[in-house]
């Protein structure tokens, strides 16, 4: 199993782990080279079925089930929206509001880019979102998606003007430097490597019932060293 996915739960029916940056979920038709979390950890773990999925340049908890009866409840809980999803984002600018909620309809590969776009005759879509700290030209928001939209917060969080950090789709792409956001930095341009060069997004929780047992469970994924790294370093500024 790739060393970099961390298991974070174990049982009968469920499997849930850290997923790093890089990897898909799933097979993708438009990444079909791409690596694969499921195909790595089937190798230890048997069959897995996602329950849920993460963009490839998204970190965090993945959950799988590991049999029909399993899957089928857990989607159903997703289906009626008593999962809830954490997920922490570094967007660039300084939120206003200490909370809001973006309800902009979306229609996903709404482009040629196959970006999901605002719609005002597309699905209905819903996230709640507060303020974890504002630093710098910077914040640490995090994202409650009340409904499971392709690049939801994403879309949401550009929408609202707050896009997050090098996000190739819905902001500007480019790598995070310390030395563009600290002032009076003092280093070498010219040597200086980017903190962070993925879209700076975390899914740090998912709280659900378990589909065995019936107890609510919350699983936490810590952040990954890019990711922490960011965070560290706007809270001292």
């Amino acid at each position: 199993m790739n060393e970099e996915i961390t298991v974070l739960h174990a049982d009968a029916s469920i499997l849930a782990v850290n997923k790093p940056a890089g990897l898909l979920s799933a097979a993708d038709r438009y990444d079909p080279d791409a690596l694969i979390v499921s195909r790595e950890l089937e190798m230890e773990y048997g069959r897995l079925i996602p329950v849920h999925h993460l963009d490839i340049d998204t970190s965090g908890v993945l959950l799988y089930a590991r049999h029909d009866d399993a899957y089928r409840a857990l989607a159903a809980d997703f289906e009626e929206r008593t999962v809830l999803r954490r997920y922490h984002a570094i967007v660039t600018g300084r939120p206003s509001w200490t909370q809001t909620v973006c309800d902009f309809a979306l229609t996903p590969d709404g482009d040629r880019m196959h970006r999901t776009i605002i719609d005002g005759a597309g699905k209905p879509a819903s996230t709640e979102f507060v303020v974890l700290g504002v630093h710098a030209r910077m914040g640490i928001v995090e994202a409650r998606p009340l409904t499971n939209r392709a690049h939801q917060v994403r879309i949401h969080l550009a929408a609202l003007g707050y896009p997050i950090a090098c996000d190739p789709l819905y902001g500007d792409g480019k790598p995070l430097f310390l030395s563009k956001i600290k002032r009076r930095w003092k280093g070498d341009e010219a040597s200086e490597r980017p903190m962070i060069t993925r879209t700076a997004l975390h899914l740090f929780s998912i709280e659900f019932k378990h589909p065995a047992s019936g107890d609510i469970m919350i699983i936490e994924a810590p952040y990954p060293k890019d990711f922490r790294a960011v965070v560290t370093q706007l809270r001292k500024m």
